[in-house]
C-alpha cells in the first residue's frame, strides 16, 4: 500500500511539475514594451517545449536542465488589447494585454506615497482618472538576501486606473505617467516596487556593492542563516528595548490621564481640525507628548454596542481611549490605525475619545487621509472637525534606533534589490523613476559614489543598454543648520547627472514642506519628471530642467556664475534673489546679494573684497528659494566649493 501511494504521489508530482508557469507580472492586464524585443520568460519541466502564440506569430523554445526558459517576441508598435497563448504541456492564456511604455517606479516612502493619501487635495484628479490605458503593478513588500525567481502584486495583479483603483497608485508614479499619457497616446505600464526607509545600497546587488566592502562585508555576513536569525533577534531586542523607553516616557506624563476621564474639564484645551500635522496646525517645531480629546453624543439605541474607531494615521506612536478604558495603540508612523471598541464601553450621551501621541522628529499628529472616524454598525461619526488639544513638553526623547538595520531587516545591503528588483529582470522597459536619498542623507559623499553605482548595476542586469534613469531631488524639509546633510545630498544627486549617462533631475525644493518629508505636491513632481522623460527618453525638444550650475569666474570683489538649462533665461520669482551666499579666503560664508545678468548671476558681498566661493540654497529647506527659467522650473541647490 505505501509504495501504491508512492507512485500515485511521485506520478502526481510529475504531473504539477510539468505545468508552465509565469513570473506574477505577466498577467492578465499586461503592458509590454513598444518598439524593443520584449522578453518572456518561466519555468517548466527541463527540455520542455514552449510555445507562445502573439499577434499573429509563434515563438518557441526548449526549457533548460533547471526548467527556466526565456523568449524574446519581435518589436512590436503600441496598441492592443490582445491575447497571448503560452503552450507546453499545459495551456496559458493572457488576456488584455497592451503594447506601450513601462516604467519601473522606485525608491523610499515619497514614491510609495499613494493616491489615498492625498485623495482630498486630488478630488478632481482622481474623480477623473478613468484611463484603461495606464496601468499599475504594484510589488508586495518583501526582502531577501539571495535573488528571488518571482514578486507578489500588492493588490491582485495590473489595474487600470480609475477612480477606485487610482487610491493605490503611486501619487507621483501616477502624474508622471497621466502627463505622458497625454502627450503621446501611448499605454502608460507602472511597475511599481518601493519600501519607505529604505537606503541605496539596499537595492543593489552583491556584485556592485563589492566596491563597497563595508556594505558587501556586511551582506556576506547577514545572508548566512545564522546571522540573520541573529538580526532578527536583534531587531526584536531593539524595538522592545525602544516601545520599554517609549512607554516610560509616556508614564511621566501623569496630569494627561486626565484627560481619558469623562468628567475631566478641559475648557482651556486649544482647538485643532484634523487630520493635520500638528505643525502645521499649532505646535511648530514641536517634538514630544500631545493630548487629542474628542466629545461626541452617542444616542441611547446604540450605547453598549461593538464600535470600530479610525484614526487616519498617527506620527508616531500613539495610546488612544475611550471613555478612560485603552483600547488600542500603535508604534509606526505611517499605518492607519483602527481600533475595535468592546462592547459595553459607549455610553447614552458624552462619550470621550482621548489619544496620547508622541512624535520623536519631523512631523507629528494624526495626519494623513485616511478615514478618521467612529462607526457603530452603519451608523458613521465623521471625526475630521475640530479636536482639542494640549502638548506636555519633556525631554530628552528616547532616541529612535534607525539606521543600518538596527530596527528593519529591509534596509540590509541587497534585501531590496534581491526581493524586489531582480524578479523583474530582464522585463523590457522604458526607463526608471526614483524617489530615494532620505535614508542616506548622512552619508552623501558616499552617495556620489554608491548612487551612480547602483544606477550602472541596474542597466547592467537588465541588458537594455543605458535606459532613461530619472530621479528626483530631495525637497525641502526640515529647520536646521546650514551645513545640515539634506544639502550635501542634493549635491551628490546632482553630480550623478555628470558621472551617469541618460539621468535626468526633477528639482524639488521649492515644493517641500519644512515640517513634513513626505510634502503631498505629488503632481509637480510627476510632471516634472515627466518633463525628463520628454527629452531623455523621447527626444523632444523641451525644456526640461530648471537652472543647472555650470561654472564660475571671480570678477574684482563679485563672482559670476553660469548655468546650463536656462530655457527663456533666467528669472527671479519674487522678488529680489534669496539664498545666495559668497564666501571669503576665511570660508565663512555670509548672505550676499544676487543679480541677474543675462544667463548669468553676479553674487556679492560689500564685507568680502576678495571672495572666493559662493552657494545657493544651501540649507535643509530654504523657504523661499526663487531663482528660476522662464518656463517656470527651479534652479538646483550648488556650491562651487568642495570644503
Amino acid at each position: 500500500m505505501r509504495s501504491f501511494i508512492s507512485t500515485i504521489l511521485f506520478l502526481f508530482s510529475l504531473q504539477v511539475n510539468a505545468n508552465i508557469t509565469l513570473p506574477s507580472f505577466f498577467s492578465d492586464g499586461v503592458v509590454l514594451q513598444r518598439n524593443t524585443s520584449i522578453n518572456i520568460w518561466g519555468w517548466a519541466d527541463a527540455g520542455e517545449k514552449v510555445r507562445i502564440i502573439f499577434n499573429n506569430k509563434t515563438y518557441q523554445t526548449i526549457a533548460a536542465k533547471n526548467g527556466g526558459w526565456k523568449i524574446k517576441l519581435a518589436p512590436q508598435k503600441a496598441g492592443g488589447p490582445y491575447e497571448m497563448k503560452i503552450t507546453g504541456k499545459n495551456e496559458l492564456l493572457i488576456k488584455d494585454i497592451l503594447i506601450g511604455d513601462v516604467w519601473i517606479a522606485s525608491g523610499q516612502s515619497n514614491m510609495e506615497y499613494e493616491m489615498v493619501n492625498v485623495k482630498s487635495q486630488y478630488k478632481d484628479d482622481i474623480a477623473s482618472s478613468d484611463n484603461k490605458f495606464i496601468r499599475q503593478f504594484a510589488v508586495k513588500k518583501e526582502y531577501s538576501f539571495i535573488p528571488l525567481k518571482d514578486v507578489t502584486s500588492a493588490y491582485g495583479g495590473w489595474k487600470a486606473a480609475n477612480h477606485e483603483n487610482i487610491l493605490s497608485f503611486s501619487a507621483v508614479a501616477w502624474f508622471f505617467a497621466r502627463d505622458l499619457y497625454a502627450k503621446y497616446k501611448v499605454p502608460i505600464g507602472i511597475i511599481n516596487t518601493t519600501w519607505g526607509g529604505t537606503p541605496a545600497e539596499a537595492w543593489t546587488s552583491k556584485e556592485a556593492l563589492k566596491a563597497f566592502p563595508n556594505y558587501f562585508d556586511r551582506y556576506e555576513y547577514i545572508k548566512q542563516p545564522q546571522h540573520i536569525e541573529e538580526a532578527k533577534a536583534k531587531v526584536d531586542s531593539v524595538r522592545k528595548d525602544y516601545e520599554k523607553k517609549l512607554d516610560e516616557y509616556f508614564a511621566k506624563d501623569t496630569t494627561g490621564f486626565l484627560s481619558t476621564d469623562i468628567n475631566y474639564n478641559a475648557d482651556n484645551w486649544k482647538q485643532i481640525k484634523l487630520p493635520a500635522l500638528w505643525e502645521t496646525a499649532g505646535l511648530p517645531n514641536y517634538d514630544g507628548l500631545a493630548w487629542f480629546r474628542k466629545e461626541i453624543n452617542i444616542p441611547s439605541e446604540l450605547a453598549n454596542k461593538e464600535a470600530v474607531l479610525e484614526l487616519s494615521y498617527i506620527d508616531d506612536a500613539d495610546y488612544t481611549y475611550v471613555n478612560g478604558k485603552l483600547v488600542g495603540s500603535g508604534m509606526i508612523w505611517n499605518q492607519a490605525r483602527k481600533y475595535k471598541i468592546p462592547a459595553g464601553v459607549l455610553k447614552a450621551g458624552k462619550n470621550v475619545i482621548a489619544v496620547k501621541v508622541l512624535d520623536t522628529g519631523g512631523g507629528g499628529g494624526i495626519y494623513g487621509e485616511g478615514n478618521l472616524q467612529l462607526s457603530i454598525g452603519e451608523k458613521i461619526f465623521p471625526l475630521n472637525v475640530d479636536w482639542q488639544y494640549k502638548a506636555f513638553t519633556q525631554a530628552p526623547l528616547p532616541p529612535y534606533p534607525w539606521s543600518g538595520g538596527t530596527l528593519n531587516m529591509h534596509y540590509e545591503p541587497t534585501a531590496m534589490y534581491n526581493a524586489m528588483l531582480a524578479p523583474l529582470i530582464p522585463y523590457s522597459i522604458k526607463g526608471v523613476i526614483w524617489y530615494q536619498g532620505e535614508a542616506n542623507s548622512n552619508r552623501a559623499k558616499e552617495y556620489q559614489r554608491l548612487f551612480p553605482n547602483m544606477i550602472a548595476d541596474w542597466r547592467k542586469r537588465f541588458m537594455q543598454g543605458d535606459f532613461p534613469f530619472l530621479f528626483v531631488q530631495l525637497a525641502n524639509y526640515i529647520e536646521s543648520a546650514k551645513d545640515a546633510d539634506w544639502p550635501a545630498l542634493r549635491e551628490a544627486q546632482l553630480k550623478t547627472l555628470k558621472l551617469s549617462p541618460n539621468t535626468g533631475m526633477a528639482v524639488t525644493i521649492d515644493i517641500g514642506e519644512s515640517g513634513d518629508i513626505h510634502p503631498k505636491n505629488k503632481k509637480d513632481v510627476g510632471l516634472r519628471l515627466s518633463l525628463a522623460a520628454q527629452k531623455i527618453a523621447y527626444k523632444d525638444n523641451v525644456v526640461y530642467s530648471g537652472p543647472i550650475y555650470q561654472s564660475y569666474k571671480i570678477a574684482g570683489n563679485k563672482i559670476i556664475i553660469y548655468f546650463t538649462n536656462t530655457g527663456g533665461g533666467l528669472v527671479s520669482k519674487d522678488g529680489n534673489l534669496k539664498y545666495f551666499e559668497i564666501a571669503g579666503a576665511d570660508k565663512k560664508f555670509v548672505e550676499a546679494k544676487a543679480e541677474i545678468n543675462g544667463n548669468t548671476v553676479i553674487v556679492w558681498s560689500d564685507a568680502i573684497v576678495n571672495p572666493i566661493a559662493v552657494r545657493y540654497a544651501w540649507s535643509a529647506s530654504p523657504d523661499g528659494c526663487n531663482l528660476y527659467n522662464k518656463e517656470g522650473l527651479p534652479a538646483s541647490p550648488f556650491r562651487t566649493n568642495n570644503w
